[in-house]
């Protein structure tokens, strides 16, 4: 039987664009275009409202959700062919739906800028060429009558296959003006051709030699290779200079011998220039770079380089983990237990440590997490056996592990905020041709900018924190919310004299060039690297021996070789010790770790000295006694008594309003409305550590549960509830799974 003016509905495309909603929107296709020419994974510029946006098509469907008259045609397709594979794709929508935030932002975070913005996913060249009317023209009385305009269309025609607009540009600097009027009368056409991406090669000449492997990196390379075809998660754990970087690049090399690519993940900027060069001595490929630091147009060609599969291998940060790497065969994650590895200030809060090892199940290709010192949630996963354990003992050829010393701050005489035996070691060392390390985990000069008089410490007016004293720039900086204030030489409430109280950098620095005043110096922090190759001069001047001292923060614990450095000297370590995070102690210990990795690198030990006023703290003595195995060991059976992470599932919500209790009512509305489970606890709200931060308050909520999937499924309910509060709309609010602290 055939019914008659049945009215059948066209199918629709389901799109993501860069905005905080809970599911894509729908449209309808182009007119000019069928909904089969428009692929999922294809940029598109949609209309929203009264503007336009750049969307992903995510998938098409049958069957509209409202009624067609209401819904609008797309566009514009920006891409004939998929901007991201299926695969890639796969990787998005998982993040999205573990870490509860909308697809078309998490999309937009796996793209550069440019991408964002509609620009062509491929390179292309600007030509312009004479048509069958401008070369008549030539020779015919209708020639332009312009000399400069007959100049460019001769210049023009004399490339049949046309001329780029570069060379163009260089013969005549406003050589556009002219050819407006040209391309008005017919007589030049604009063209467009794909570009290949400009990338550094390969070494020219034979790749640097391998060096001889330890029985144990053979070991561990031949292991992981024996796995190649599926997917294995390795934990390679091994002392400060033991070789993990060499075992990264052999795996490396087997992988692109087998026609594959390589990501290589590492946690700071800072790190990159030298692991950049290694991997170009010795690979023998095109390397990419994609990291924070670069321009727009340099992470456009990255991208671009990697999705066209001319770079073989991509060293990146943390976004590098949605890098579109052609044929992707191994994921290597550098120092995996770096909190860098966290995305905790805006956007979706992923992890790229733990998207790193879903993307290498999702591909059934082995990843690779390095670190001397395994996070918490690693080692766990070690015990339980769902990652495979590689470790590497200190190398025959290596210095003994560094001894670590506790110099006890109230035994000792303080002199510029360094105890005597820490300033006798350092003279020691420099004596015999050592270098020196100096760490402290706190940029500027001094923390507080007190009076002497009435004790008033110079506040941020925004934030419940005190201003820093930056003395070199004459300005007090909050290192919360970017706040820069000049610096005062009088209390701006009694008019007495103020000064600095405390250390940090740039204080220790003014220290030893007085207490060392024979010997080179550099500084190593946010501050000093600031600006391109900053970092990369300050690593050079200590490699080279030039600085035989360096003072530093975190920056300087994290992946550097400093061969020629003897003497370790660790300031203000008892900052973490009675944090109210419990993962306080965990970084510190890491950090003392790392650090202490540092000294010693080469045939002669090296000295770790620790300023401390708890020399009896638990945490300080485990480490010295049976370093950060023993350590970990006994921090995790202490986590499992108190059901933290790694044997709970956390997520908290966060949110600030203007008001004080503003975040705390909004938080409040959000517990009731929380479906009740005895599988989950909802703990709080409370206001957040610093309550007050860039003029706004702060509060959160912990969700709690032993288990994920009970968690995930609240989550589930009850943010789209939570989404519908009459406050909501008056906060700002964020849902952080697996967070890295609880603020």
């Amino acid at each position: 039987m055939i019914v008659e003016n049945q009215v059948v509905a066209p199918r629709v495309l389901r799109i993501a664009i860069n905005a905080p909603l809970c599911s894509p929107l729908e449209y309808l296709p182009p007119p000019n275009l069928s909904p089969e020419c428009i692929p999922a994974g294809a940029r598109v510029r949609v209309p929203v409202g009264r503007r336009e946006a750049i969307g992903v098509v995510i998938e098409h469907a049958e069957q509209p959700s409202v009624a067609v008259s209401a819904l609008r045609a797309v566009r514009e397709l920006l891409d004939p062919q998929p901007l991201l594979d299926p695969a890639l794709m796969r990787l998005l929508k998982w993040t999205s739906d573990y870490y509860h935030h909308p697809l078309g932002e998490v999309i937009a975070s796996a793209l550069p800028p440019a991408l964002r913005q509609g620009r062509p996913a491929q390179a292309l060249i600007e030509q312009w060429r004479a048509t069958a009317a401008g070369r008549e023209a030539l020779t015919a009385a209708a020639q332009p009558r312009s000399a400069r305009q007959r100049e460019l269309l001769a210049l023009i025609a004399a490339a049949p296959e046309g001329i780029d607009a570069d060379r163009l540009a260089a013969q005549w600097p406003r050589w556009r003006e002219a050819a407006r009027t040209l391309r008005l009368r017919g007589w030049i056409e604009r063209l467009e051709r794909h570009a290949e991406v400009a990338l550094p090669q390969p070494r020219i000449g034979s790749p640097a030699p391998a060096p001889l492997l330890s029985e144990a990196q053979q070991l561990a390379v031949t292991r992981i290779e024996a796995g190649a075809a599926k997917f294995a998660a390795w934990v390679l754990q091994g002392a400060t200079g033991s070789g993990k970087t060499e075992v990264y690049l052999q795996c490396a090399l087997r992988t692109l011998a087998r026609g594959r690519g390589v990501l290589l993940l590492v946690p700071e900027i800072g790190l990159t220039p030298q692991l950049v060069q290694r991997c170009r001595e010795r690979l023998d490929v095109p390397v990419a770079v994609l990291h924070s630091g670069l321009s727009d147009a340099e992470r456009l060609a990255a991208w671009r380089a990697c999705r066209q599969g001319l770079a073989r291998v991509l060293l990146g940060t943390r976004s590098a983990v949605f890098a579109p790497v052609a044929q992707l065969g191994l994921i290597v994650v550098d120092e995996e237990h770096d909190s860098s590895y966290k995305q905790y200030d805006g956007g979706c809060r992923y992890s790229a440590r733990d998207l790193a090892l879903v993307r290498a199940r999702q591909l059934a290709i082995p990843v690779l997490l390095g670190s001397a010192t395994p996070s918490f949630e690693t080692l766990h996963n070690l015990q339980a056996a769902r990652y495979q354990g590689l470790v590497l003992p200190r190398r025959n050829d290596q210095a003994p592990a560094p001894r670590l010393a506790l110099v006890d701050l109230r035994s000792h005489t303080l002199h510029l905020g360094l105890a005597t035996p820490v300033i006798d070691a350092m003279r020691r060392h420099l004596a015999a041709a050592g270098q020196v390390l100096v760490f402290i985990n706190r940029r500027g000069y001094a923390p507080t900018l007190l009076c002497t008089a009435c004790g008033w410490i110079a506040p941020c007016p925004a934030c419940d924190a005190r201003l820093t004293v930056h003395r070199a720039a004459g300005q007090l900086r909050c290192h919360h919310c970017g706040r820069l204030e000049p610096l005062p030489t009088r209390c701006r409430r009694c008019g007495h004299e103020v000064k600095p109280v405390g250390q940090g950098t740039e204080r220790i620095e003014e220290s030893l060039r007085e207490l060392c005043a024979a010997h080179a110096l550099v500084r190593l922090d946010r501050d000093t690297a600031a600006g391109p190759g900053g970092s990369e001069a300050i690593v050079d001047s200590v490699l080279s021996g030039e600085a035989r001292i360096l003072v530093g923060t975190q920056m300087i614990t994290k992946g550097h070789h400093f061969p020629g450095v003897s003497l370790v000297v660790v300031l203000n370590a008892d900052q973490g010790l009675f944090s109210t995070d419990f993962r306080a102690a965990e970084r510190l210990a890491q950090t003392i770790v790392q650090v202490a990795g540092r000294a010693g690198r080469e045939r002669l030990q090296g000295e770790v000295l620790i300023q401390t006023e708890y020399p009896e703290h638990p945490l300080l003595q485990s480490l010295l006694s049976g370093g950060y195995e023993r350590f970990a060991a006994v921090a995790l059976a202490e986590r499992a008594a108190a059901q933290w992470p790694p044997f709970a599932r956390l997520a908290v919500l966060r949110a600030s309003a203007r008001s004080v209790d503003g975040a705390l009512k909004f938080l409040s509305a959000a517990r009731q409305c929380a479906p009740s489970t005895a599988a989950v606890r909802l703990l709080g709200p409370v206001a957040s550590a610093m309550a007050r931060r860039a003029e706004r308050y702060h509060a959160q909520l912990l969700i709690e549960s032993a288990e994920r999937g009970p968690l995930h499924r609240l989550l589930d309910q009850w943010l789209p509830q939570v989404q519908t509060l009459a406050r909501a709309g008056r906060v700002r609010y964020a849902l952080d799974v697996d967070p890295i602290d609880i603020q």
